[in-house]
This record gives C-alpha cells, structure tokens and sequence, in this order.
C-alpha cells in the first residue's frame, strides 16, 4: 500500500463512520429523553454541528506542521493534567450518573479524558524521539514516559472513568512497545496495569456488580446488566441483514443509552451482522491505514504519534463493541466517530487532522512489508 492509497483508505474510513453515525443518531436520538421542552431532533442537530466543526478543524489542522507541537509540549501536559484535576471542583466539575468526567464551561460542556488521547500521544512521541537511543533504558526509557502518562490516567480513573483510562493505556503501551522499552519491562507493565484494574473495579460495589452482570446478563437483565441484556437481544433481532433502517424496537425506551454507548447494538439490529462487521471492517482498515503511514514515515516523532493516535481510535472502539456484545463488563466507552457526543467527535476528528498533517509534511520512504521481496532485495 502506498503512502497515498493510505490516506486516502484513512478519511474514506473516516467519513463513512461519520456519516453512518449521523445517519444512526438521527435513527436513535429522536427516542431518547430529553428535557422538557427541547426539540426532540436536538442530538441530530448538534451531531452534524459538532461533525462539521470536526470536519473544518481537522482540515486546518491537516495544513499545520505537526513539529510546532515540540514546542508546547510542557504547557500541554500542564493544561491537560489541571483540566482532569479540575473535574472535581465544585461548581466547576459535573457529574453524571456517578461519574465525574465532565466540566461545564456554561455555554459548553468538555471531557478532558478525551482530550487526554491526543496529548498523551504527542508528549510520550515527543520523549521518545528526543531520548531514542536511551528507549531500552529503565528509567529513560521507562520511568519518566511512565510518569509522563501516568498521573493523566490516575486522574481519569479517579473520575471513575475505567474504560478510557483502559483504552489510553493500551495505547500508551502500543506506542512504548513501538518506541523500542523492553519487553520485560512493558510485561511487568501489564501485570501493574491489570492489578490497579482489578483493585478499581473491586473496590467499588458498583463495578463489582456490572462484572456479576456481565457474567450472567439474564438474571441482572432488570438491574446492573440491563444494557448488555437488551443489545443481546437486539443483535438477535437483527440477524444476518438486519430489521431495515429506523425499524429497530429496542431503542425506544428499552436500551438506556441508545444513541451514545450503545448505538452499536442498534446497529445490530437495523443493519444486522453485516452492517456490524462492516463497522469494525472500516475501523480495521483505518487502523492499518495509519500502521502503514507510519512505516512510511521516516521521522520518528512522526512515526510514533501516528502509531499512537490510530490506537486510541481503534482500542476504544474494540473495547466498545466488546462491551455491547457482552464481551467485556460494561464501561461506559463511546463508539468513536458514532455515538453521541461532541467532544469526542471534535477531538477524535482532530486526530484525523494530524494524521493527514504527518502526511504532508514528512518524506516517506518505500516498505516493504513481505520477507521474499526483503531477501530478494537482499540477494541483488
């Protein structure tokens, strides 16, 4: 594949996920609550906005030369970190249904965990590059860019937030694993990363119950499984081609969260197994769409901000849909470029825009990707 087709496969993705899950908020949010008196198309209105602001920063962002980052690297490590501290200030921080993940700014409400993707991404590339021969080190190599992503994910699991905080740290783990750490280290890495896991979602009568219901979805199907119960059955309604577009039964009232965490069941079940497997067909492409743009790009902190960035794409949405069919306990994870939601479309779409920014001003070198043609190379 070659650098061109690879961006052109990455926004053909892009866009085909962004128009489904307009076409899916539309299908969906029109059922969902909302406050008395506001329009019940309101999550279509503002899902298009929020796509077309996306839309129009990715592509401005596309035209700026990702190194100007370097130069911020501190400051946005700071404003990230103050913005996760501050979900917990009182009148400032915003909970909902027990979460804190949110601030409202009055006019706008901002989850900075998704912010904390990108950001993360650039400040461990940026380490990484600057100190790329001392990657195999402990504490260069280690330590510090453990440090560096670390406190972000305390803070983001301190709001309660398991399932980004997960999703981050795979990709922080992909990226370091890319970057050259040890093997050794990035295995003891997992053993802490599980143990923190299981020491959160033990901890708390409320996670601990979504695992007794993720086990058994049937008996908790009117409590803590509910959602995981009802996108059961939805898949099972769909079938192999689905009940046809807007005909889905399930969303109208019966699955809690229909147009955000689990618009995938819905799809399910309007667009059947082939619609589904299309959708993870299109992230999968995309993904492997960014792994190429990175072997073909000869500067490193281009090179491993792209391989981190096409991870926080592809493990959120991985982990999503395992959540709705009943794969994983539920986390509370968004459907990346799908479910509802402005922050996440925005600064998802941004990626998008950085991604294409390393397309444009990198040289690119020729991959080869078969070990017949390296060793016929070799043989010449």
């Amino acid at each position: 594949m070659s650098s061109r087709l690879s961006i052109i496969s990455l926004w053909f993705c892009y866009i085909a996920l962004l128009i489904l899950g307009i076409i899916m908020v539309a299908s969906t949010g029109l059922n969902a609550p909302v406050p008395d008196g506001d329009d019940p198309a309101m999550f279509l209105y503002k899902q298009s906005f929020f796509a077309v602001l996306g839309l129009a920063l990715a592509g401005l962002i596309s035209h700026f030369d990702y190194h100007y980052f370097r130069r911020f690297i501190i400051p946005m490590w700071i404003i990230l970190t103050l913005l996760l501290a501050c979900c917990w200030v009182p009148g400032f921080g915003m909970e909902l249904n027990g979460e804190k993940r949110w601030l409202n700014f009055g006019f706008i409400t901002l989850q900075p965990s998704e912010l904390a993707k990108s950001v993360l991404v650039i400040c461990l590339a940026d380490w990484y590059a600057t100190h790329r021969e001392m990657a195999g080190s402990f504490w260069k190599g280690f330590v510090f860019p453990a440090a560096i992503c670390g406190a972000p994910l305390l803070l983001i699991l301190m709001e309660k937030d398991m399932g980004t905080a997960a999703a981050l740290g795979v990709s922080c783990f992909c990226l370091m694993y890319v970057a050259g750490v040890r093997v050794w280290i990035l295995v003891l890495c997992i053993i802490v990363g599980f143990s923190v896991l299981y020491w959160q979602a033990t901890d708390s009568p409320n996670r601990l119950e979504r695992i007794f219901a993720w086990m058994d979805p049937q008996n908790y199907s009117q409590g803590a499984g509910r959602q995981q119960w009802i996108s059961i059955l939805a898949f099972a309604r769909g079938n192999l081609t689905g009940v046809g577009l807007g005909n889905g039964i399930e969303k109208f009232g019966n699955l809690p969260f229909a147009h955000t965490d689990f618009i995938f069941a819905e799809i399910g079940e309007e667009w059947g197994l082939v619609g589904s497997a299309g959708v993870l067909l299109l992230f999968t492409i995309m993904t492997l769409s960014g792994i190429v743009m990175a072997l073909q790009t000869n500067d490193t902190f281009g090179r491993l901000i792209a391989v981190g960035l096409v991870c926080t794409i592809f493990w959120p949405a991985l982990l999503n849909m395992m959540v709705v069919t009943s794969l994983l306990p539920n986390s509370g994870l968004p459907l990346p470029f799908i479910s509802y939601g402005g922050t996440s479309l925005v600064l998802t779409t941004i990626a998008i825009g950085i991604l294409t920014s390393i397309h444009r001003c990198t040289p690119h070198k020729k991959a080869i990707y078969w070990p017949t043609r390296r060793l016929q190379q070799n043989k010449l």
